[in-house]
This record gives C-alpha cells, structure tokens and sequence, in this order.
C-alpha cells in the first residue's frame, strides 16, 4: 500500500497534500490483515501512550486462544485495523461525494479517531468482564465497555496533555456510542458519518468489518464475506450510507458470517466452560484484590487487563488460593465439563424464559444430590445482529450510480434459500465438577422431557464423560 499501482486509497494529510507528501507527516506499519496502514501524528499521540498500549495486553478473543492456538490477536491491532477502514471509507466517501456532502478535514479526523479509539474502554477476556463477572459482583449495574471509553479518552487527552479541540472530542466519543443511541447526538446535517464506526441504523460498519476479517484468520477459518466490495461500492444518499442491490447476498454474508463465529469460536462450548472457571476465580479473588473497584476510576482502570489472571497465579495470598487452583485446573486442562445443549424449538422462541440452574435441579432423579452450585447454566443467542428479525430490512440499497434514489429490497425477491428465521435460542449446561456429569446430564435431558414433551437435544453424551464419576478426579 502506497504505491499509485494499488487499488486501495491513498492517506491524506489534512491540509490536503498529495499522499507521497503526506508520508512525511505519517509512520508506516504492516498489519497482517490490511498490509500496510499509514498512522497520522493526531492518531500517535493516543497511540503512544500507556492507556493505549495496554490494548495489548487484551486478548480480541478473550480465551478463544485455549480452544484454538492462534488467536492471540490483542485489542491493539484491531484498533488500528479500525482506524485504517474507518480512514478508508471516509477517504473514499470524500474522493466521490465530498463536495457534495460537505465532508470536511475535520469530519475525517473525527471518524479515524473514532476507530482508533472505540476499544480503549475494553475490559479483560472480551466480554467476559463487562457480560459475566460484573452482573455477579455487581447486580444491577449498568456498565458497558463503550461508556467507558468514553471516560478512558477524557483521561488520556488529560493525562497525556494531547493537544485536542474540543469539538473533535465530542464528535469523536458519540461516533463510539452511535450504534447504542442509533442516532447522532449533537447534529444531524452529516448523520452518514456516524455510521462508519459504530452503525446504529443498520450493523454495517468497520468494526465488523476487521474484526469478522482478523478473527477468522486467526483460527484458522475460512472467510466467505468480502468487505472490500461493500467499501468499494456504498454511496450516501440521503444522509444514509447505501449499496448497490447487486451486493445484497454480500451484505447477508457479513451477517451470517458472524452468527458463524459466534457459534464456532465467541461461544464454543469448550470455550465457556474455560470462561466459568476464570469468572469464579475472578469473584473468589474480588474481596482481596477488588477487581471490581477498578471500573470507578480511569487512571485505576487502565491498568487492569488479562494480566490478573496471572497476578492471582503468581500470589502466595491465602486469601487467594481457591482461585489459584482454579486457574491451576484450566492449566491442567481439568476444567468444567460441557454435559449437552438443545436448540429452542422455533414456536416456542417467542415466549421463551431463560432455563436457571434451578430449574435442572428441580428436576433431577431422587436418588441425586445436585445443589444449584453443581451446575451452570448458559442461554445462548446467536442472531445476525437483529434480534428475531432480518438485518437487510434496515439496508438502503440504489440501483446503480446513475440513480439518486434509495429503497429497500424483500430476500423473497433475491432468493428462496434465504432463512426466514434470524435467530437461535441455545440452551446449554455444564457441571462443575467432572463426577457429577451424569447426574447433571440425567436433570438436563428430565428437564427437556417436562417442558417440551421430549429430549429436544441433538446427540447424547458419552459414556466415557458418564463414567468419569467412578474414575479418580
């Protein structure tokens, strides 16, 4: 990238100079994904600092990497993969529209900071942080990672003395939270920027982008969703970013792509069970070292990351050895035992109530002795970023570029193949301790008999994870 042979777009300084120029005013990195991303001297100054740099030290995948060896990827490089698309789009967005839409030196700031910077609130392990542990230390909180990287940008332009005008920090916080309100907070005239980042409007944007691209590369998995073609061709009309309708099955693609991850990788069962055993000992651990007062303060909180765990495996602390041996047993790999998982039959998705641990207690045989601490139970819902229904219907297409008008398109229309069903409910469980498998897998398959009339479940567990209850632990 660089070359006036590459297709891709060229970076632009601010002032409007010629890209060869702007290399002086730039530092080049190669990136496994995108090759060779330009860095501006704004996007430096977040960059190099230590808030920033702790990005490395959070794993994109949380603890994936235990399932599948190669996803070490960290929060650092997809941010700048951000960064580079979000700098893309808007720089292409200004090559065809510019002068017709407005776009400004400053609009194009705000969105590559944006990217830079939507991840700097992240907590350790993913989501797990933010979706697991807190809710359990902390009921009731509301608490995202988006909200917190907007206080994380405040305390770094403080802390690091960055020289930012207000209005650039503004409009660059509420691109970050746009998908939560859907909307822009302070104007309306260039609503199309605020859709490059975090879309509200229809789940298109770069994040997804990078991190569908990045994520599958990294386990090792094929990748289906060609995001350049969506780059390539969106235009704004009407305030609104569309694609041409050629490129419908593309956009499905994005979407279903995801839900694929979410299936085979965010939520592989072996996965989950790791992530329980980090959460309890992240609870166990709270008292003494108390991980949770670190949300409280940015200049505390950017110093927590995946390093705890191996904080609490390094102490001596009494306090602290019932979490030490469970990290000890997800080293050993003697971790919680996956007993099975059943899909929610679709005619009962819409008044579905999410299954307790109680409620598998509730039903198992007389002769067992479960208490609700012998079982996990996990609700999984695995959508195409739309809840129960069809993302595309939120997607403004335009025929071809001599058109100005936008529409939207019926999937019936482009092929019968497509599901007509958006969403999965997956029920799963898991014991514990390894000797309770069959007794945990016996209340589960009770529990499935009483509310459906059937074992509503796919495949039995083995004999040899049944068995485990006569063997040593």
């Amino acid at each position: 990238m660089g070359d006036c042979s590459n297709s891709k777009l060229l970076p632009m300084c601010d002032s409007g100079e010629a890209p060869f120029d702007a290399r002086r005013y730039s530092k080049l990195v190669h990136d496994n994904v995108h090759g060779n991303i330009y860095l501006d001297k704004q996007a430096l100054n977040f960059i190099d600092t230590e808030q920033f740099q702790r990005l490395r030290e959070l794993k994109q995948l949380g603890l994936a990497y235990m399932v599948y060896p190669g996803a070490v990827h960290s929060r650092f490089e997809h941010s700048l993969g951000v960064y580079w698309l979000a700098s893309d789009a808007v720089h292409r967005l200004k090559t065809y529209q510019g002068q017709e839409l407005g776009i400004e030196s400053f609009d194009v700031q705000t969105v590559k900071l944006a990217g830079l910077l939507h991840d700097v609130g992240h907590g350790p392990f993913s989501h797990l942080f933010e979706r697991e542990f807190l809710p359990r230390v902390r009921g009731g909180i509301k608490w995202s990672h988006e909200d917190m990287s907007l206080k994380m940008i405040d305390y770094i332009v403080d802390e690091n003395s960055i020289d930012i005008d207000s209005g650039t920090l503004k409009k660059v916080k509420e691109m970050i939270v746009a998908s939560e309100a859907g909307k822009s907070v302070s104007s309306k005239e260039k609503q199309f920027l605020y859709d490059i980042v975090a879309n509200g409007r229809n789940g298109i944007d770069v994040d997804k982008f990078d991190y569908i691209e990045r994520d599958t590369r990294a386990c090792g998995l094929r990748c289906n969703f060609q995001f350049q073609r969506l780059m390539e061709t969106m235009r704004v009309i009407d305030n609104e970013i569309c694609y041409r309708a050629k490129e419908y099955l593309t956009i499905h693609k994005l979407f279903s792509t995801r839900a694929d991850l979410h299936r085979t990788v965010y939520t592989h069962p072996k996965m989950k069970a790791i992530e329980f055993m980090v959460v309890d000992a992240l609870i166990k651990a709270n008292d003494h070292l108390e991980i949770d007062s670190y949300i409280d303060e940015p200049a505390k909180y950017w110093m927590l990351d995946d390093t705890i765990v191996k904080t609490i495996e390094a102490s001596t602390h009494q306090d602290l050895e019932e979490s030490r041996n469970l990290i000890r047993r997800i080293r050993r790999r003697d971790i919680y035992q996956y007993c099975n998982e059943f899909t929610v039959p679709k005619e009962n998705l819409e008044h579905f109530k999410n299954v307790t641990a109680q409620d598998i207690i509730c039903s198992q045989n007389s002769d067992a002795h479960l208490n609700e601490e012998d079982v996990i139970v996990t609700n999984i819902k695995i959508d195409l970023a739309s809840g129960r229904n069809n993302p595309l219907e939120r997607v403004s297409f335009f025929q071809d570029y001599d058109s100005f008008e936008k529409f939207h398109i019926k999937e019936d229309c482009v092929s019968q193949l497509l599901p007509t069903c958006y969403q999965d409910l997956i029920v799963r469980v898991y014991a514990r301790d390894p000797k309770l498998v069959d007794a945990v897998t016996n209340a589960f398959e009770i529990f499935q008999t009483k509310t459906y009339g059937k074992k509503t479940q796919v495949h039995g567990i083995s004999e040899k994870k049944r068995r485990l209850k006569y063997n040593d632990n």
